[in-house]
């Protein structure tokens, strides 16, 4: 970890689309998608996908706090998924696609739980906001082949039917916040 840099791990579903998202955020000094917020050491992707680690899907996002917040990080994260859809973002389906923050500090709890509060007094998601909120212990990275995926793949069906909506969603959205 870079010096003056924070740490954000989340889910929002597979995580090919929450690393996808975070990659054009200025601020973001580095990603990885990986493994957290379950019981299973060094789990491998078919583990995760057979459901038993308790892990979700997610991406290390590496930040410059003086740069984008930790509050701007959440207003991306909630914008680029369904945060009141219970383990499940579209097709996906599982608890390994899970919302979940796993917060790496006191602070970062508190803001995370205001983001959340805020979101459900909006009233502008499907229902009440089901994002899990947990402490961070541990990441483990993915496999290779899941690093960068869809940089790597842009033409793969996945890609262009999942994540491409996503990231042109937040490209619109965010559009100030990106490099």
């Amino acid at each position: 970890m870079a010096e003056n840099t924070e740490i954000a791990v989340l889910g929002g579903g597979c995580f090919w689309c929450v690393e996808a998202v975070y990659t054009e955020i200025k601020g973001v000094t580095a990603i990885a998608s990986g493994y957290s917020g379950g019981h299973t050491e060094n789990p491998s992707y078919y583990e995760v996908c057979g459901e038993q680690t308790g892990h979700a899907e997610v991406a290390q996002v590496e930040f410059d706090p003086s740069q984008i917040t930790f509050p701007e990080i959440l207003e991306v994260f909630f914008a680029s998924h369904d945060p009141a859809s219970l383990n499940r973002q579209g097709a996906d389906e599982g608890t390994r696609y899970r919302s979940v923050i796993l917060y790496t500090s006191d602070t970062q709890k508190t803001q995370a739980e205001e983001s959340i509060k805020a979101l459900d007094a909006s009233g502008s998601e499907n229902g009440p906001v089901v994002t899990e909120l947990s402490p961070f212990t541990k990441f483990y990275p993915a496999e290779a082949e899941h690093k960068l995926y869809y940089l790597n793949n842009p033409g793969s069906m996945y890609c262009q039917v999942v994540i491409s909506p996503k990231v042109a969603k937040i490209r619109q959205k965010f559009a100030k916040k990106l490099r």
